[in-house]
């Protein structure tokens, strides 16, 4: 059959479906629904730094299908958006611009709701908006601070931090790269020491941590990258009394012994020298006079090293002498003490008991100084300690084994001959007895540091009092709102700390004068709890009721939010659970990381991430106009498995353009026929009862004809392998497409040679072409739309029957298995024919079969018959 041409013009009828769905608030969740299980599918919400790009396209198609398979399975699916709208690229663009950051935000988001992500086809429900920089969301931000402060949760202390001189501002420990601020990749992170606001997460470090076994559906390189940022180990700590008489003033002393952290105990009797990080609070008092120019130009050295470069391994090891000791209680011996780059004040207790023979940083220290090195661990045993102690002059011997060098007549400590793990035990029990060692267990997390010294994020609800004191703002003060009037003129310094109108509160009565905190909260605080808020976005009450919450079913976004973000939320979860406000433990039930998008970079002369940096990115607008969004949701989900990368090429997305075409040729074609008919429009009168595995034909599919069984079959066979690939934990979008694609090639070739439709080719065809839409409809939303539509001559406004409302197809296994089987002829176990038989044929009906077929009597030829060995729906074996 020659297939008429008919334009598909994506731009005009995807716009007309969009403006359609949104009029009806077809998406809409319905909180009130109780006879279906609610579904939360989630993406990570977008910063609006300006346009999105194809790039930034894949996680919202991804989520978007899961969200409109999920709906078409009968559940009731919240999918809502929002924006993560405070920050410093918008603070920085206000002042690059001159605008205010509030607006350069508001006009970024409209254009990404409504020219990309709506342009998109995605099916959210945009009544449930959160934008993270409005009052009616950061009130709440507040209110949840505050609800920390009260528990103890929220807290302000000293502390070296991480300060990027471009940015103005603190960063966490997540935010640096490589020594580098994570937003500006070539500007150093300085350590500052200043007094910052943290959130109390090391209370959570072992929940946290043993939670991440509930965490089943989760990505095992995801928990192991918790695992390891949480970091729990176990160890001891151990007391170092301050030898007094290596100080001139040891009356002056705050502390009568340095405190460390070891994971190794049993090489303690090693200890050949002390290590304090240079922020260390005992520095001060424990450099000798002599010392305090040296002591003071290294401190000041490594002010301007990044953590990064502190800690890399293999550089030269530099430090400083403060010229005082502590004892080792072990061995009662002198101990020099020193300040080293290498040794961090917010790891352990920022003090090292360095065992040179032991650990290699440690070793290198010593070489570099002259240290001494003492073995005290044999992984071999004491007739080689020759040979070990040739080797310490090359490098540590850090594997386990048994003690050396390791009993002290003076102390009466004795543990040569223990093991390694027996040590660890003997030694910590008996220094515990002796009153200066315990048992402990330690992590890596450190407690969140949430000040920022900027102005475009959520105030600290708080007041001073000018006494050090802090007070709370009222519930009934809050927000604390961002001031509107503000000058950022002055360059690295805090709008808010500089405006006075602003900072200073007077009590009601104008008695006392308080100023306001001016820092601001971290972003990742906004996102932290947002998944909450749109269970119940409307709230003027609360920020969430805790009956209307619900966990994340599926959460989608990419495995670069690992640390950033998952962590932080689990950690709120947690927290606002104790703090009354939700009845569960864990906010995400199911994690999927996609894969980034890459695309070969001129600049780079590689395949590297889409990026603007990059100079390779592909538009969405320019796509969407030429080649439409249901195209490029294709391509996106088509090119890769979700959680591999993609390269995007033109020829790729093309290609998915094409395909669309052949579809919409296909229905075109088709359809016309059909209607005039009048056989689709009975058959729609009966749809609900009709679709899938419940359909049945008036006769057995074995009486229809060889090319009606085949088309059903090969659509139900596509049918049952897509639903297997839909289903989580697959989410195997690309194998779904590439069945298909097989099932329209299938379509093409039944109807390539046809002039006239029996009525039973169009019982068939009507049945596989109007599920097959509803196959369609998650993937390429307004082309199944404009089809279904089509199909059944319904009005366009017609949205309760929309094609988005129905069920999704149920296979049916009676049309994919066959009717029939081939059975094999044999005699003595030799292959004499092959028949085509019904399937189920009982032994003797099959054994007749057999004896009567004319090539056998020809074989048997008269011989006598031994025995038949019949294997139902397979052979049949005349031994003669």
């Amino acid at each position: 059959m020659k297939l008429e041409e008919k334009t598909y013009s994506p731009k005009t009828l995807e716009s007309k479906w969009q403006e359609i769905w949104e009029a009806n608030d077809l998406y809409k969740f319905d909180e009130e629904d109780k006879t279906k299980e609610n579904y939360y599918s989630l993406v990570m919400f977008p910063y609006p730094s300006g346009n999105l790009h194809m790039g930034h396209m894949r996680v919202y198609t991804i989520s978007d299908v899961i969200s409109r398979y999920m709906r078409m399975q009968g559940k009731n699916v919240l999918n809502p958006m929002g924006f993560d709208a405070f920050g410093l690229p918008a603070e920085n663009a206000a002042i690059e611009r001159n605008v205010h950051p509030g607006e350069w935000t508001e006009k970024n988001i409209a254009h990404m709701r409504d020219e990309q992500l709506k342009r998109m086809g995605t099916s959210y429900d945009w009544d449930r908006e959160v934008v993270s920089c409005r009052e009616d969301y950061y009130k709440w931000t507040q209110y949840i601070f505050l609800k920390f402060y009260e528990k103890g949760l929220a807290y302000q202390k000293e502390a070296p931090v991480n300060w990027c001189p471009e940015c103005n501002s603190v960063l966490a420990n997540e935010q640096v790269e490589d020594g580098m601020c994570w937003r500006h990749t070539n500007t150093p992170v300085e350590k500052r020491m200043m007094r910052q606001w943290f959130l109390k997460i090391t209370d959570y470090a072992e929940e946290l941590l043993n939670d991440l076994d509930k965490l089943e559906h989760w990505p095992e390189n995801v928990k192991t990258m918790q695992r390891n940022w949480i970091g729990k180990s176990f160890g001891a700590t151990v007391s170092f009394p301050i030898d007094k008489s290596s100080l001139a003033m040891p009356d002056a002393l705050s502390k009568e012994a340095v405190d460390i952290y070891t994971t190794r105990p049993d090489t303690i009797m090693g200890v050949t020298y002390m290590v304090l990080a240079p922020e260390h609070s005992l520095v001060k008092e424990l450099t000798t006079p002599d010392r305090e120019e040296a002591v003071a130009a290294y401190i000041k050295e490594t002010s301007l090293k990044t953590e990064i470069e502190r800690t890399a391994e293999g550089r030269k090891k530099t430090g400083c002498y403060l010229g005082s000791s502590v004892i080792n209680p072990f061995t009662g011996e002198k101990v020099p003490v020193w300040i080293a780059d290498y040794a961090l004040v917010d790891y352990g207790t920022g003090a090292v008991m360095a065992v040179p023979a032991h650990d290699q940083r440690d070793w290198e220290f010593a070489k570099e100084f002259e240290l001494p090195i003492k073995q005290v661990i044999s992984p071999s045993n004491s007739s080689e300690l020759d040979t070990e102690q040739e080797r310490l002059s090359k490098e540590a011997i850090v594997e386990y084994g048994k003690l050396v060098n390791s009993d002290n007549e003076a102390t009466g400590a004795k543990f040569n001959g223990l093991t390694t793990e027996e040590a660890k035990k003997e030694i910590v029990s008996w220094g515990e007895k002796q009153g200066f060692s315990k048992t402990k267990i330690n992590y890596r997390l450190r407690d969140w540091l949430i000040s920022r010294q900027r102005y475009w994020g959520t105030p600290i609800p708080l007041l001073e009092d000018g006494e050090g004191n802090f007070i709370p703002v009222e519930e009934k003060n809050l927000p604390v709102a961002l001031p509107l009037d503000i000058d950022f003129a002055k360059e690295g310094t805090s709008v808010l700390r500089t405006n006075t109108d602003w900072n200073t509160v007077t009590s009601a009565d104008d008695s006392k004068t308080f100023k306001r905190v001016t820092d601001t909260m971290d972003t990742f605080i906004c996102s932290s709890w947002y998944f909450l808020r749109y269970c119940d976005p409307h709230n003027t009450e609360l920020p969430f009721s805790k009956e209307k919450t619900f966990p994340v079913e599926q959460y989608v976004g990419g495995v670069e939010h690992a640390i950033l973000h998952l962590l932080y939320a689990r950690f709120f979860t947690k927290a606002l659970r104790d703090c009354g406000m939700l009845n569960f433990d864990e906010p995400f039930t199911r994690l999927l990381s996609q894969g980034m998008v890459v695309k070969h970079s001129e600049k780079e002369s590689k395949l590297v991430k889409m990026s603007k940096s990059k100079g390779n990115v592909v538009g969405t607008t320019e796509f969407f106009d030429k080649y439409g969004a249901d195209a490029a949701r294709l391509f996106i989900l088509f090119a890769a498995p979700v959680t591999a990368e993609v390269e995007w090429t033109e020829d790729g997305a093309q290609g998915q353009f094409r395909f669309v075409n052949r579809i919409w040729r296909l229905y075109n074609q088709l359809v016309p026929e059909f209607k005039s008919s009048g056989l689709l429009k009975s058959y729609a009168n009966g749809l609900k009862a009709c679709l899938g595995a419940e359909f049945k034909f008036g006769k057995s599919i074995k009486e229809l004809s060889e090319a009606n069984q085949t088309i059903l079959r090969s659509f139900h066979a596509s049918l049952k392998a897509i639903t297997t690939d839909l289903n989580p934990p697959n989410f195997s979008f690309n194998t779904a497409i590439a069945r298909m694609t097989e099932f329209i090639n299938a379509m093409y070739k039944y109807i390539i040679d046809k002039t006239q439709y029996s009525e039973e080719d169009q019982e068939v065809l009507s049945h596989v072409l109007s599920n097959f839409v509803i196959v369609l409809a998650p993937f390429v939303p307004h082309l199944a739309e404009e089809l279904w539509h089509d199909l059944f001559d319904l009005k366009e406004n017609d949205i309760e029957n929309s094609v988005h409302k129905l069920s999704f197809p149920k296979f049916n296994n009676e049309f994919i298995e066959r009717s029939t089987c081939n059975v094999v002829l044999q005699i003595k176990g030799k292959k004499v024919d092959v028949l085509e038989l019904d399937k189920g044929l009982a032994k003797d009906e099959l054994e007749k079969i057999a004896l009567a077929n004319e090539k056998m009597q020809k074989k048997i030829d008269g011989a006598e018959i031994r025995k038949v060995i019949v294997v139902p729906d397979k052979l049949v074996n005349v031994v003669v």
